[in-house]
């Protein structure tokens, strides 16, 4: 059981995490999300399209402009109290790799720290056992906050990733984060050539197999643009490919741009797997 905010997931239940960008220069969408309306219409569809979940965020992953932690926290605060005001079912995620981001956060409503950086600042995973909120622990590399990686390698790429991802689990546990709201991320781009993240994708039953829900963070990312040859705004079909695998292999949490095409292709999965019936099954019986 996956327990965020006021909700509860099965095991083999799907769950969409939606991503809303509080940022003017986001890889994506340029920062259509910047302004609080546009944000806010973005939640609201995004959970009307079937989003359980709505990842806020104030800093762009890639290299750009600074950005401080006040500035980070003046985009993404007032927007999550709103959120919180407005959808009281919907569970808040805030992409943050800072404790004094995480904490005010929090203190607004925040249900779930999604820290892609791996642990970078410690602090964070005590703020979430402080608030009794969830962490997502991603593998990313050992690389800092909004660099890309350079001519990385690993022995076994795998290995790595389990490495860092539970051992951050059992670190956030162990200061009191809940078990039942702890997730790993193989971190898909993050401190990784297209070829790891790659690897990581076809080995991803290897983290399922450790017992923790799995978040993968796959939307439009550089490593299906590579793959396809493909720019941002044509990765959508290579990206529910790769959902489609990951769904198979067992993750449950999928952070996505596009909401309505992700919820069709996990049913589909869930119903081709067994654990979720057609919506309508006439054919043969009339």
């Amino acid at each position: 059981m996956l327990r965020l905010g006021r909700r509860e997931f099965e095991a083999h239940e799907p769950v969409i995490m939606a991503i809303v960008n509080r940022t003017p220069d986001s890889f994506y969408d340029q920062g259509a999300t910047f302004r609080d309306e546009p944000a806010l219409a973005r939640v609201e569809q995004a959970v009307a399209e079937g989003a359980a979940i709505v990842d806020i965020g104030g800093v762009k992953a890639g290299p750009g402009d600074e950005v401080t932690a006040e500035e980070e926290a003046r985009r993404t605060v007032g927007f999550v109290a709103e959120v919180r005001r407005r959808f009281p079912d919907v569970v808040i995620s805030v992409d943050t790799w800072r404790a004094d981001v995480g904490e005010a956060v929090c203190e607004v409503g925040a249900d779930l720290l999604n820290d892609a950086w791996g642990g970078v600042d410690a602090r964070l995973a005590e703020v979430a056992a402080r608030y009794g909120v969830g962490l997502v622990c991603t593998h990313a590399g050992g690389a800092e906050p909004r660099t890309r990686p350079h001519r990385v390698a690993y022995d076994d790429v795998m290995a790595d990733i389990l490495r860092v991802t539970v051992g951050l689990a059992e670190r956030a546990a162990e200061l009191g984060v809940p078990r039942e709201s702890i997730l790993i991320d193989p971190g898909h781009d993050f401190g990784k050539s297209t070829r790891h993240s790659l690897e990581a994708t076809r080995r991803l039953g290897e983290m399922v197999e450790t017992g923790w829900p799995v978040l993968v963070s796959l939307s439009n990312k550089d490593f299906v643009g590579e793959t396809l040859d493909k720019p941002v705004k044509e990765r959508v079909v290579g990206t529910l490919a790769t959902t489609a695998v990951s769904a198979w292999l067992g993750a449950q949490v999928y952070r996505v741009h596009e909401v309505a095409e992700t919820r069709q292709v996990l049913d589909m999965v869930a119903s081709i797997a067994g654990w979720r019936p057609p919506a309508v099954a006439r054919r043969g019986l009339a």
